[in-house]
């Protein structure tokens, strides 16, 4: 079927689309076992699994349908005939355009499975956006949810001379020589099994199978080049650490799979468990999340941050609305809670009879009022989580623990365990994952390198950027300051491409003061640092706002926190223009005082913030400022308010 060969290879890394990589396997541990490819997984699934539910989703009834471990692996061959006889060449891409699906899982690995690169693309992307892509990654097919994304497709296809063809899979496409879902599935079954058998015989471990393109806030993005190994081995390896139950593990697929932390969890850990994958509605990130987490009640479920700080700041909400005697409650359950969770943190486990008394009196109900009473793990990645969030959760007996990775160690890197965290920490070495810190300063801080069979192959088509990433003992310059300490806890405090250096030549990592501010002021949503080549540092602030469910615009209407805040430091405001206009005295004042405190807690005047600017709306990604993975567009902001910049300095 397919033979899991290592072909020969001379380098760890490579540009090359055809190029192979040698395999970082160990002696000994984790790292040594022996790889598997995409299909061979998927095939060992289905043969050991064949009637687990794999992929479960919502018909046009409302009804919940499924498709089987074996019913899952005979789509993907279905479709990647279909592929082959529409023209996909070896090491080519298909292009995926669409919100999360069974027909996304099936285009990816049946992309794999006949010999070419998956390659995911954000929905929120420009026609522009999406040819650069397209282009790149020398895609012959493309394949688009909507009539939204294929009017994208449309208007750049003329630029794409290796493009054979485009598929819809929601809906009726609205022109002649679109295919449909079903058109192309008839495609597939009408082909013999020869030539894709062909194909598969031919792949090695060793290969790409994945393009990744990196979401980076300067530049066109660069197409990380991910193998075969480089998915199977991580997604075996994080189940392995996290002990995940084989074919008893419930995911829902919600976050954007062009992204490497969804393609780990939801296709290849789910893969490598036999796990069963509900798809959430297409407007999960807008306010439906919930409502499928409490139908599904996943066992594993990983979110951005923001994703937590809405469930945060809803659960706030409700309780400012309890009376005095439930509050009251709830303030000695939350206590118990969080002094467990501290208490185990330092190694003392701490199971009082008053935390046992609140877990079953008041957390289970918590937890099965947000559909998470049967999950395990919580995660979150993409970004850092303040520690606030981290807290609050903790004190509901719901502890989140952080995930981090880059596209190019496919996903995870470090996680945390609610077994073994530290509140400020991104997460701990897990076996067969390597960090080291290279050129550490006083502090032990430096750049954060990584190793392991995780990592990347290399940036297609660009071998000094690939040479930039990897040295020649493969290790991955991540470009994050961090340091790790003596219990193999990794803390990432910075990038260092964002450090700022002010005019005085003194060093700063942003992040650091941006989250402390919004630590001492829980009104504000974004905050962005500036003070790089300049005499002293100031901030732009955003404040809390709701968002516009159909578009993802922030609106002007205040969330009931920031409206309650406001009201407690004595200015009644529903709007950011409220305040704006009404230039309070009262406002102005309580966010100076919160800048002071973060302030108290830098280690020298250069790191102390002189001046703020309220903006008259939050950040988000249709208006620009932060991208598709949540991550702060530092450059393009600070050209949007280059004014606002510039009066800070000028009025010295």
């Amino acid at each position: 079927f397919c033979p899991d060969q290592v072909l020969p290879a001379e380098s760890l890394s490579t540009s090359l689309a055809n190029g192979r990589v040698k395999l970082r396997i160990e002696e000994s541990g984790t790292a040594a076992r022996s790889p598997i490819s995409v299909p061979g997984l998927l095939h060992q699934r289905a043969l050991e699994y064949p009637d687990i539910p794999a992929l479960v989703s919502k018909g046009e009834d409302g009804n919940w349908k499924s498709l089987t471990f074996k019913e899952y692996e005979a789509s993907v061959r279905t479709c990647a005939k279909a592929f082959l006889k529409l023209g996909l060449k070896r090491y080519h891409s298909v292009c995926i355009l669409g919100f999360n699906s069974p027909e996304w899982f099936i285009s990816d690995l049946a992309a794999i499975y006949a010999g070419g690169f998956a390659a995911g693309i954000y929905t929120t992307n420009s026609a522009d956006a999406c040819h650069y892509c397209a282009s790149r990654s020398r895609a012959n097919i493309i394949v688009v949810e909507d009539k939204k994304q294929l009017d994208k497709v449309l208007e750049i296809k003329d630029r794409l001379p290796e493009l054979r063809a485009i598929i819809q899979y929601s809906g009726k496409p609205h022109v002649d020589g679109v295919l449909s879902w079903e058109e192309l599935m008839k495609i597939g079954s009408e082909e013999s099994d020869t030539e894709l058998d062909n194909v598969l015989k031919t792949i090695g471990v060793n290969e790409c199978c994945t393009l990744v393109f990196t979401s980076g806030t300067v530049g066109n993005p660069k197409a990380a080049m991910l193998s075969h190994d480089n998915f199977t081995w991580n997604a075996i390896a994080i189940t392995e650490y996290l002990e995940a139950g084989m074919a008893k593990e419930v995911l829902v697929s919600f976050l954007p799979l062009s992204h490497v932390a969804a393609q780990i969890l939801d296709i290849y850990i789910s893969i490598a468990v036999a796990a069963t994958v509900y798809f959430a509605d297409k407007d999960a990130l807008k306010g439906s999340l919930v409502k499928t987490l409490q139908e599904v009640r996943p066992t594993r479920f990983l979110a951005v941050p923001r994703v937590w700080e809405k469930i945060h700041e809803k659960m706030l909400q409700i309780g400012s609305q309890s009376g005095p005697l439930k509050r009251a409650i709830a303030s000695w359950a939350k206590g118990h809670g969080l002094q467990h969770y501290m208490d185990k943190m330092n190694g003392t486990e701490s199971n009082t009879l008053s935390y046992l008394l609140a877990r079953t009196l008041i957390f289970s109900r918590i937890k099965q009022a947000l559909g998470l009473d049967r999950c395990v793990t919580c995660l979150s990645g993409a970004a850092p989580i303040s520690i606030d969030v981290k807290k609050y959760f903790l004190s509901i007996d719901i502890p989140v623990m952080d995930a981090f990775g880059m596209s190019e160690t496919t996903g995870g890197h470090t996680l945390s365990h609610h077994n073994a965290f530290r509140l400020e920490a991104t997460g701990r070495k897990r076996p067969g994952v390597h960090s080291i810190i290279i050129n550490p300063d006083e502090e032990n801080q430096g750049e954060a390198c990584f190793g392991g069979r995780h990592i990347f192959m290399g940036y297609l088509d660009e071998p000094e950027k690939t040479a930039e990433a990897l040295d020649e003992e493969g290790w991955l310059h991540s470009g994050d300051i961090g340091k790790i300490d003596s219990d193999d806890y990794l803390y990432i405090t910075g990038r260092i491409k964002e450090l700022i250096i002010t005019a005085g030549g003194e060093n700063i990592a942003p992040v650091i003061l941006e989250e402390e501010i919004k630590t001492q002021l829980p009104c504000i949503s974004n905050a962005m640092l500036i003070g790089d080549k300049r005499k002293f540092l100031s901030i732009l602030l955003t404040f809390k706002t709701e968002m516009n469910m159909e578009t993802g615009e922030p609106l002007d209407e205040l969330t009931p926190e920031t409206k309650k805040w406001c009201k407690d430091v004595g200015f009644e405001a529903n709007t950011v223009k409220d305040i704006l206009e009404g230039q309070s005295e009262k406002i102005m004042e309580a966010i100076q005082k919160g800048i002071d405190r973060a302030n108290t807690k830098a280690i020298s005047n250069a790191q102390r913030v002189q001046k703020f600017q309220i903006l008259p709306r939050d950040f988000s990604i249709p208006t620009g400022e932060i991208g598709p993975t949540m991550k702060l567009k530092r450059n393009v902001t600070a050209k949007m308010y280059e004014d606002i910049i510039e009066r800070f300095y000028k009025e010295t």
